[in-house]
């Protein structure tokens, strides 16, 4: 009776139906009912986290980050990339990162997905660039010669520590409000969520500058 007199639903013949006003309201209702089905994943963690580094015209899609996890690595794990993320990158044809750091044992994962014929976008902060090119100039020297990775120096300040995706998940390593890291990871595995990824990837690929050789 009130969606009634609110005009939102019409009755005839034992039948409800939205009216024009109903449909609009439904129409706005469904991405807050997205947002707050993401956001209820650990209520804690987003408001814990920095997320000012996300274009405006992405940060209001943010409910397109659905079947989200969030994951706590345990001690072994501290330091290695997700077991997920790294099985599923296997599977791919894709896969594109936006870091400012590499795993210890990144010198098995970047061979491991060049051998698998996965093509490689890594855009990296230009205080890891220089770390490369002082401490790991043979490894990325080879991993460019493969022309199965295209990597990329991001010139700007960066406001987390890393995210990226492949064909089937996307990964977050975000900043607490505070500036400090945590060990906590989202993963999200749906098409949207890699899509959702995929253009932040290309948001700072195109404020990146191609680095052909080093």
């Amino acid at each position: 009776r009130i969606l009634e007199e609110s005009k939102l639903i019409v009755h005839h013949d034992d039948i409800y139906e939205l009216t024009t006003i109903g449909q609009l309201v439904v129409g706005e209702m469904s991405p807050l009912v997205d947002i707050t089905e993401v956001l209820d994943v650990d209520i804690d963690y987003w408001g814990e986290r920095q997320l000012e580094f996300i274009p405006s015209s992405l940060l209001k899609r943010l409910h397109e980050l659905n079947s989200c996890k969030v994951i706590i690595p345990g001690m072994t794990e501290l330091h290695e990339i997700n077991k997920v993320f790294f099985e599923k990158s296997m599977m791919s044809k894709n896969v594109v990162k936006v870091t400012t750091f590499l795993y210890p044992n990144f010198h098995v994962i970047y061979p491991e997905w060049i051998g698998s014929g996965l093509q490689i976008k890594l855009i990296v902060s230009a205080e890891l660039l220089d770390k490369i090119k002082r401490d790991h100039l043979t490894e990325f020297r080879s991993y460019l010669g493969s022309e199965k990775m295209e990597l990329f120096v991001y010139p700007g300040e960066i406001k987390f520590l890393s995210f990226g995706c492949n064909d089937y998940c996307a990964y977050f390593k975000f900043l607490r409000k505070t500036g400090e890291y945590d060990s906590k990871e989202l993963l999200c595995c749906s098409p949207g969520a890699v899509e959702w990824c995929e253009e932040l990837c290309d948001y700072y690929k195109a404020k990146s500058m191609l680095i052909t050789e080093i």
